[in-house]
């Protein structure tokens, strides 16, 4: 039996299944990140605060990260739309995952907790 943070990507059809996972392993791959299951999506907490989620947009259908914080952070690429206080970063599914991108978004969001 999965358990639900398992059970979240592993219901996913191809290709976001695959973009969820991969991002999944990259914000795991960062020093003090732990993964929990928080309102019914994958939740990633940096030093036990949260930090950013994974999931799909409503209307377009496209993997992203929220950062929790992103009201505080300036980049072209992030998406305030009717949020207070989270950015979003839209994936293309279908096209190479931006990961230089990512990873400077995410330094932006870790510099904000010094």
């Amino acid at each position: 039996m999965l358990n639900p943070l398992d059970h979240y990507f592993e219901q996913k059809d191809e290709p976001v299944k695959s973009c969820l996972q991969y991002l999944r392993s990259l914000l795991m791959g960062y020093d003090d990140i732990t993964e929990h299951w928080k309102y019914g999506m994958p939740f990633y907490y940096h030093k036990r605060k949260m930090f950013c989620y994974l999931w799909i947009h409503k209307k377009l259908h496209h993997p992203y990260i929220g950062l929790v914080d992103g009201h505080k952070i300036e980049h072209e690429d992030l998406l305030q739309e009717k949020r207070a206080r989270m950015k979003i970063f839209l994936i293309n599914h279908l096209e190479d995952i931006p990961k230089k991108k990512i990873e400077c978004i995410l330094n932006l969001a870790f510099d904000l907790r010094k």
